[in-house]
């Protein structure tokens, strides 16, 4: 997901203007990464990207607890738009309602302001090429979850169901009143939450773990 240059289009969402500040100057330092555009709260991020265009953006790299309006909301919005921009979280906070409700709310990837430059910029290529990108502290909380079921949000799910009954992503796009872009795009997310390569095992995993 980038553009004939190759370089990620990159929006940072944080609600302290010196976080936004450190993190543009990095990123002004990455070749093949440039930063489009900021925000500080959670709509103000929606409002960015919606302004910016579906294509305008591949990631954004979005805080979560924001007075403004928080970025697991804001993650809902994007998705439910079926705007097609990754989002990587970058948040002081690992508990187990952080991690889960960034992922459950559509998330491609979730890691800590400690992490190291190299690892947040190799992050943000990551979730640009559409490989998730998961923190060990956010591991470790998926691993001690009691619920076995993958963290696939409502809509993957109905994705899911589609593909299990041999349709097509013409046919769950109908059925879903989207594009089949977005269709692939939540294909693409769900077969990355699963560990699986393709429809068939994607299928098999899913009535394994009970989600079909």
């Amino acid at each position: 997901m980038t553009d004939g240059h190759g370089a990620v289009r990159l929006v940072i969402v944080d609600d302290h203007p010196v976080v936004r500040d450190g993190l543009r100057g990095m990123f002004d330092l990455v070749p093949d990464v440039e930063v489009v555009g900021e925000a500080s709260s959670g709509p103000e991020a929606v409002a960015v990207v919606r302004n910016l265009g579906l294509t305008g953006v591949h990631v954004v790299l979005m805080d979560l607890r924001m007075p403004g309006g928080d970025g697991v909301e804001a993650i809902r919005e994007l998705r439910a738009q079926g705007t097609t921009p990754r989002v990587l979280v970058l948040t002081t906070y690992d508990t187990d309602r952080d991690v889960r409700g960034a992922l459950e709310a559509g998330a491609d990837g979730f890691m800590l302001k400690d992490a190291r430059r190299d690892d947040l910029v190799r992050g943000v290529r990551d979730v640009a090429a559409g490989r998730p990108v998961l923190a060990a502290e956010a591991l470790a909380v998926l691993a001690h979850r009691s619920d076995p079921t993958p963290l696939l949000t409502p809509r993957e799910v109905e994705v899911l169901r589609v593909v299990a009954a041999g349709g097509t992503n013409r046919a769950a796009a109908d059925r879903l009143f989207v594009s089949e872009a977005t269709v692939k795009t939540h294909l693409l997310r769900l077969y990355a939450k699963l560990g699986v390569g393709d429809r068939a095992a994607a299928v098999r995993v899913g009535y394994e773990r009970g989600i079909l």
